[in-house]
């Protein structure tokens, strides 16, 4: 099977990771930061690890790192634990449905008001946008910083900048950038930094993280047992334990802690520059096939991310995706949790194909899929 899936999971996952989930199940079964016996230790020494080098991949402080079970619980968590009623919120009309979905609910609640900025190929221009919304109650502005549709970057540094500047908080979501771009926390003007474990980072499925990046912590969306003054009646005032209640995905946390490995060996900067001039390949060997219909420009690096959005002449993209599935080839086709960014690009009737690359897709995926897409078109 060629795999062209990556944004929705990566896979196959690196050796590391399948080892490390495995010791994991053998040798790390404790309850970490539950009990003083030393099998709990030794497991929550693991956990910690973990915490330690997200902090060194993404430059902050281990106990900033709050594990979640996916990106979707990180964002619900930072969303709903720091807007008040009445507040206003600003989002882009690239943002998955993890974002969307959560200001519409808090919006028919009668909790919120919210608006949505577009996002241009211009960066100045869409500052302006987002600069344009602004109101005096205007508590967040949540933005992904690429879509996960159509791999468009969003200029997240300079709409947090604008957001510091007014006292907003700038929350981010990462689910396509994590691993791939870049994050220094000491000096980027984000405060809350969502993403998932099981794409860039390499890790298992049920892991993400939350990094909380200012001292205003959220309130807690879930509340239970930390391990920590557990004779008082409210959760604690600190990190992580505020925002992680209950036992904590052991194995997959050890998991990710491989990924996170993975990618601090290799360098986000190497993988996205593998995957990138994998992509711009497979884009132009796609521009010369009749009857494929692009969506965006020529992949650029730093302004696109390394995945593709495509139709096939006239053929609904899940009887194209299933056509391809025959190849045996994965993608995604279809409406991909992203409402906002399909009626953007005009694609909300029927959807489109995505081809999404990772670090271990090569040429000859590339070359075997356009092949498969001329079959396709030639009703073979």
């Amino acid at each position: 099977m060629i795999y062209f899936d990556n944004a929705a999971t990566t896979f196959p996952k690196p050796p590391c990771v399948v080892k490390a989930v495995n010791e994991a199940l053998l040798r790390y079964g404790a309850n970490p930061g539950r009990s003083g016996h030393d099998l709990s230790l030794q497991t929550a020494q693991k956990v910690f690890e973990c915490r330690e080098r997200v902090g060194k991949l993404f430059h902050c402080q281990p106990e900033q790192v709050i594990f979640t079970k996916n990106c979707t619980e990180s964002i619900n968590a930072a969303i709903k634990g720091i807007v008040r009623p009445g507040d206003h919120v600003i989002i882009s009309d690239l943002e998955h449905n993890a974002v969307y979905r959560v200001v519409e609910s808090l919006r028919r609640q009668g909790i919120i008001q919210y608006d949505v900025a577009p996002v241009f190929a211009d960066d100045q221009k869409t500052l302006w946008h987002f600069e344009h919304l602004l109101r005096s109650n205007t508590r967040l502005i949540a933005c992904t910083h690429g879509s996960n549709v159509f791999g468009f970057c969003v200029p997240i540094e300079q709409i947090g900048l604008m957001a510091r500047r007014r006292g907003i908080f700038m929350l981010v979501d990462a689910a396509q950038t994590a691993g791939l771009l870049d994050y220094d926390l000491r000096r980027m003007p984000i405060d809350y930094l969502c993403m998932p474990g099981h794409k860039g980072l390499y890790g298992p499925a049920g892991t993400g993280i939350l990094i909380v990046n200012t001292e205003h912590l959220p309130d807690p969306l879930c509340e239970g047992g930390t391990g920590s003054l557990s004779m008082e009646p409210t959760m604690p005032d600190f990190l992580p334990d505020r925002l992680e209640s209950g036992t904590v995905n052991t194995s997959g946390i050890i998991g990710l802690s491989a990924g996170v490995g993975f990618v601090l060996q290799n360098t986000p900067k190497k993988l996205y520059l593998h995957e990138m001039q994998l992509c711009d390949y497979l884009y132009q060997k796609l521009c010369g096939i009749r009857g494929v219909t692009l969506y965006s420009d020529r992949p650029c690096l730093e302004r696109n991310l390394p995945l593709i959005a495509l139709n096939l002449k006239n053929i609904n993209p899940e009887t194209a995706a299933e056509a391809l599935n025959r190849h045996h080839i994965a993608v995604r086709a279809g409406f991909h949790c992203a409402a906002l960014a399909h009626q953007k690009m005009g694609t909300d009737r029927y959807g489109t194909i995505r081809v999404s690359l990772g670090a271990f897709n090569h040429k000859n995926e590339a070359d075997a899929f356009c092949m498969a897409v001329k079959h396709i078109l030639a009703g073979r």
